[in-house]
């Protein structure tokens, strides 16, 4: 069976499976049809670069330059690998018709290396290193397509999206890391129409194994973790050094936390200040404040969202309640997140751990833990909690009047019986 993620099949005419590909495109542009001729891989590229309203004439945008652009490049992992790719695909980008590429999992080109008139050809389009080149932003093209379906693919010619690219052949693969699996980047190698045969796409491909191989050979990122229960002002514990976060950074850190795909500085706007009138600007400050003091590395831009895998022990909670471990999300819990903020995504998010532990404490029915939640100092008063312990208790035993006595009074505080409440 032919290999799907390469371009061309042994024999194929390059000149007739352009001119197949050109017209399917121009059909899929006019009528949104798409023939048996293009590969599965490139239609279904299409039908998600159209589904982003991408025009096809459009050009890749730049968002990293500069200082920026060197920042995020020597904090990001596959620094690492450079010299190793360079070592393996120097020859073939130096010779005058190919270019070499690194992009990162959302496909941002981060080096672009070549013959300086390669290069500059390049340029046109935007192939530059900062250069955002995943299919919502440039369209079906094999780094892009290579991090959107996390597998190593080879893109000819007119199956490109994008007008600008159809004198252009690419091949890429992903590069995970070793440790914990997680999508990196890719590698990619970018020329002319004779890229397109099954040696250019197995050659990126050894190279990510070889990269995939070589940060194997590191230490395992270290920990980054993040406490917030039971404190108005969270710990944050990086490279083994911890620093404590002021009120506004440690809610922006928990909302970032909760949105792993990113989000935008309007969504963070309304978690933390709800429907108040908010000068954009004021929040844009903070979150630089917060990237400058937890790195690059850390906190991504465009959207907001958190690059490494950090361990949150709200998020630890919950994960041992899906897991149906109620007792260890119970010794996990050191009190309500960040219990002095006002926040409305906080306050959500809050009062979700709280209530979700609690319904798993008391759907658990073990005394000893409904013992514990009563005797903590943020369940001390919790009646619903007192009245399941009374019901887990043997007939006999000795703490039952006692409960009993606790109940009694916690229905008089509140100025009404347990029945009350649960008709309520």
């Amino acid at each position: 069976m032919p290999d799907p993620w390469l371009a061309l099949r042994t024999g194929a005419d390059p000149l007739e499976r352009i001119r197949l590909n050109g017209r399917a495109w121009d059909g899929f542009l006019t009528a949104g049809a798409i023939g048996d001729q293009v590969r599965g891989v490139v239609a279904d590229s299409w039908r998600r670069s159209a589904a982003a309203r991408l025009d096809p004439d459009a050009t890749a945008p730049v968002e990293l330059t500069d200082a920026e652009l060197e920042e995020y490049r020597e904090a990001h992992p596959l620094r690492r690998t450079l010299p190793l790719v360079r070592d393996l695909l120097g020859a073939i980008a130096e010779d005058g018709d190919h270019l070499m590429a690194i992009c990162d999992e959302r496909g941002r080109l981060l080096w672009v290396e070549g013959h300086p008139a390669v290069l500059r050809q390049a340029e046109r389009m935007n192939f530059v290193p900062g250069a955002r080149w995943d299919e919502s932003h440039a369209g079906t093209n094999a780094p892009g397509t290579a991090v959107a379906v996390d597998h190593a693919v080879q893109i000819f010619a007119t199956e490109h999206f994008s007008r600008r690219v159809h004198r252009w052949t690419c091949s890429a693969a992903p590069i995970h890391d070793p440790h914990t699996g997680r999508l990196l980047g890719a590698i990619d190698v970018t020329g002319g129409d004779h890229l397109a045969n099954p040696h250019s796409l197995a050659l990126v491909r050894a190279t990510a194994r070889a990269a995939e191989a070589h940060l194997a050979t590191a230490a395992p990122p270290a920990t980054v973790t993040f406490t917030g229960l039971g404190r108005d002002e969270a710990m944050l514990t990086v490279h083994g050094r911890a620093r404590k976060l002021s009120r506004r950074h440690s809610e922006l850190l928990v909302l970032l936390l909760q949105h792993p795909e990113g989000c935008t500085g309007e969504q963070l706007g309304l978690d933390l200040y709800g429907d108040e009138l908010l000068n954009p600007v004021t929040l844009r400050a903070e979150l630089s404040r917060l990237r400058r003091l937890v790195g690059p590395a850390l906190l991504d831009s465009r959207p907001y969202r958190i690059r490494e895998i950090v361990s949150a022990d709200f998020q630890g909670v919950l994960d041992r309640l899906a897991r149906g471990d109620a007792g260890g999300a119970l010794a996990a819990y050191r009190g309500p997140l960040l219990p002095a903020s006002e926040a409305p995504g906080i306050v959500r998010l809050r009062r979700l751990v709280e209530g979700q532990l609690r319904a798993g404490v008391r759907a658990a029915g073990d005394p000893a833990l409904l013992t514990a939640w009563t005797g903590s100092s943020w369940g001390g008063d919790d009646l619903w909690m007192w009245e399941a312990l009374a019901a887990a208790l043997p007939a006999g035993s000795p703490r039952l009047p006692l409960v009993l006595d606790r109940i009694a009074r916690l229905a008089a505080e509140f100025g009404a019986t347990s029945l009350q409440r649960r008709r309520r």
